[in-house]
Parts: C-alpha cells; structure tokens; sequence
C-alpha cells in the first residue's frame, strides 16, 4: 500500500505565509503507525520552527486529504504517543493556560533526521576521496574493519582478523595468507577543529517565494550532530546576523526564524573571530551561509548604517578588511553563496581573495553535501 509523502514549501511576501504541499507516492516502508505520521511530524515542527500547534493544524489538512490516518490510530492517538515518548510537554503560561511544546528528546531527533537526510546518502569510497560521512584513517580505534589497500600502514593491519579470514579463505591444513585475507581496522583522527557556523537571517531569505532558512537551518542541526555524534573533540559554535549578530545554542536551532533585518555581515565575522580566538584548538574555520549582499554595519556612535541599493563601497570594505583580519589569525573562512547574482558573485571573489579561503555559489540543492565534504577535506588536509 502506497501513501503520500510531504514535501513543505513556505514563503513570505508581504508578511503573510503562503504555504503548499507537494506529494509523490511511493511503496511505504513497513513502518509502524506513529512512525509513519512521526516523519511528516518531524519535518513540519522543523518549518514551523517549533511551532507545535501549527505543525498538527498542517498534520490535520493533511490527514483530510490525504487518509494518512485510520479509525484505529488517529491524530490523537498520535499526539498521546509523543507525549508517552518524551517527544511532547506541556508548558503552562502566566494566564495560566497551558500549551504543548516540543522537548529535548524531539530536538535531537529532528537534528538525527537532519543528519540523515543530508549526510546519509554520502557513500564509503576509496583512500584518498573524503567524499563520505564514514571513518577513515586516523589514530582512534573504531572496531569496524575494511580489506587492505596499497598505501595502507602496516601497523593497522588486524592480525588477528587477517589470520581468521586466512583459514577461512585457504583451510587450515596448508595455511597460507594472501594479501586478499589483509584486513585493516578504521580509524578516527585525535586532531580537534573549531567551526564557527555563521547563518544569514536577514529578511531576504524568505523573500522571492522561496524559503531559504529551512534548509539553512537543516544543515547546521546536521553539522551540529555530526560533529557531536562523530567529532565530539571538535566544537561548534553557531551565530546568526542580521542587523547584528548574536550565538544561539544547538538545541535554539528547531526555532530559528528570519527577522526584519539587513545582512550585517560584519558584525558576524567579528563575533566568529572573537568566539575562534578563545579557542585553544590550532585548527580553525568559519563557514558562512548567505543569499544577499552585505547591507549594514554598526558604526562607533552606535547607530547603523544601512545601505541596501547595491554594494555600499563603505561596507564592502569592512568587510574585506574583515577577511584580512581572519587570514592573519589563520581563520579560512567559506562562503555558502545561495544568491547567484554577477555582482554579489564578484564581491564574493573580491572577499574570498583578501581571505585566501574559499567560495561556493549555489542553489539550495546539495548545500548540506557541500558543507559536509569542505569540513571533513578541511579537517584532514589542515591536521597533517
């Protein structure tokens, strides 16, 4: 029996939020009852921002059109079943009524999703191409083992699993090992690196019927359990700017929501550096998620000066020298660019020179794979 996975789109224009549903059907898994509407739950509450109530009004339109529910198992019943699971809570408010909220257990299961939905399909490859989401050579022992491959140090080979693939392969009477029988364990690096995540939450990446702050959103609850699951040496600090620019926590994530603001890109990059010189970790990095031109900056009064009629030669040059600053300390920063603009594109050249770091213009598609490869090719080539 098929049925109608969601795919939620949202824009804002004009402050009111359009939003529709598109749907492709497929042979469903054997899954459960809560786990099918589990899934759709997990990615509306993620465009909802942890909006609970929104997300079961879109759960209900849903289940009208679409039967994604039975007589036996209801919205209801699925509500009960989140808050049995420790995925629900209700919060009361100083009238006193009281309102369901999502908890820490459903946070980290939307960042898990996330960490599936944009890494998972990044297969194991050869020595050499780090284009994976799997171990590799290093110094941690993992306890996952791999067949032997020129260029392999000897010392990793596991003897005791090369021996039995030998009896297996060749018999134990005439005993023989081949290098086919090699096996060799995985590996984790001990190196640490310090990222700093910086998010554009300016009013244009809502703008032009396309919801830029999701996926932006998605891959940072992505990286963020990546590096804790994965890299739990390494740190993570995230920083959204707007008109300013201020660090959320991991678990702020789920709730991020684009404000009425210009893009102080400035402000971001001196916020990132003054988090990465507190860092004791040699290896540093900044990556930057943006669709627009910088458009504001603080002035020493205190007041701002906004300019958002093309590139403002004032704030273009903060900026570069703001990209200087990062080289001299040794901080590579990357540009995500969503926007693909000729003359945003040439500021990007001009910014990512005085950097000597690194740019990548695209689309929304594939942002999270991009992301994943440049931190794992950065994390390696940076430790050797």
């Amino acid at each position: 029996m098929g049925w109608a996975k969601s795919v939620i789109f949202i824009s804002a224009m004009n402050n009111k939020i359009r939003k529709g549903f598109v749907f492709k059907n497929y042979e469903a898994p054997d899954q459960s009852p809560f786990d099918k509407l589990f899934e759709i739950f997990q990615e509306l509450i993620t465009h909802t921002s942890g909006d609970f109530d929104e997300a079961i009004d879109w759960l209900r339109e849903l289940d009208q059109e679409y039967d994604l529910t039975t007589e036996d198992y209801s919205i209801e019943d699925f509500i009960e079943d989140l808050k049995k699971k420790g995925y629900l809570r209700e919060e009361i408010k100083p009238d006193g009524a009281g309102e369901m909220a999502i908890t820490a257990k459903m946070e980290q299961a939307i960042r898990q999703r996330a960490l599936d939905q944009i890494f998972g399909k990044l297969k194991r490859s050869g020595a050499g191409n780090h284009r994976t989401k799997h171990i590799g050579r290093g110094d941690e022992h993992t306890g996952e083992f791999r067949g032997y491959q020129f260029g392999d140090a000897l010392e990793r080979v596991s003897m005791t699993e090369s021996l039995k693939n030998a009896q297996i392969n060749h018999g134990v009477g005439d005993f023989t090992l081949s290098e086919d029988d090699l096996v060799v364990e995985e590996t984790h690096h001990k190196s640490q690196m310090s990222t700093v995540l910086m998010i554009d939450i300016s009013h244009s990446m809502i703008l032009y019927g396309e919801d830029r702050i999701t996926p932006a959103k998605k891959v940072a609850m992505a990286l963020s359990q990546l590096i804790t699951t994965r890299y739990p040496k390494d740190t993570l600090d995230i920083l959204v700017f707007g008109n300013d620019a201020w660090p959320i926590e991991i678990k702020d994530l789920p709730y991020l929501q684009v404000g009425p603001y210009h893009t102080n890109t400035v402000a971001g990059l001196q916020l990132a550096m003054d988090m990465l010189r507190r860092k004791r970790n040699t290896n540093k990095q900044i990556f930057m998620i943006t669709d627009g031109k910088p458009s504001c900056m603080r002035l020493k009064d205190g007041s701002y000066y906004k300019n958002s009629m093309g590139l403002d030669g004032r704030i273009v040059e903060r900026c570069y020298t703001m990209a200087q600053q990062a080289r001299k300390l040794r901080i590579p920063i990357t540009t995500f660019m969503i926007a693909q603009d000729p003359y945003l594109m040439q500021f990007v050249r001009e910014f990512t020179y005085a950097n000597q770091g690194k740019a990548f213009y695209t689309g929304l598609k594939g942002l999270g794979e991009m992301i994943f490869e440049d931190y794992e090719n950065n994390r390696k080539k940076r430790i050797r």
